[in-house]
């Protein structure tokens, strides 16, 4: 696994969620999605709960402005599954 390659939770209420990893610790990876996790709020998750893809975006891509929530997720819009069995868009939770 490396910094910004896109991975899958295989577990807990995010699963199935695409992500980018933005930070890697012994058996941690820090996500995020740019919506429910933020660039401020890293989800730190076990490497053995993420899928990884063979995706790696490229984080430096903001320029001067540095990476912010929305380039995160419009790097993850070809990754977003539409709708799961319930007919509610996937992972995305309502209040």
């Amino acid at each position: 696994m490396t910094i910004g390659q896109v991975v899958f939770s295989k577990s807990g209420r995010d699963k199935g969620c695409a992500m980018v990893i933005i930070d890697l610790d012994n058996e941690y990876v820090f996500l995020v999605d740019g919506v429910l996790r933020t660039l401020d709020k890293p989800k730190k998750k076990k490497v053995k709960h993420v899928q990884p893809t063979n995706t790696i975006v490229d984080l430096a891509c903001a320029g001067r402005r540095g990476l912010q929530d929305a380039d995160v997720r419009k790097l993850l819009i070809p990754f977003a599954q539409s709708h799961r069995k319930g007919g509610k868009p996937h992972c995305q939770r309502t209040m």
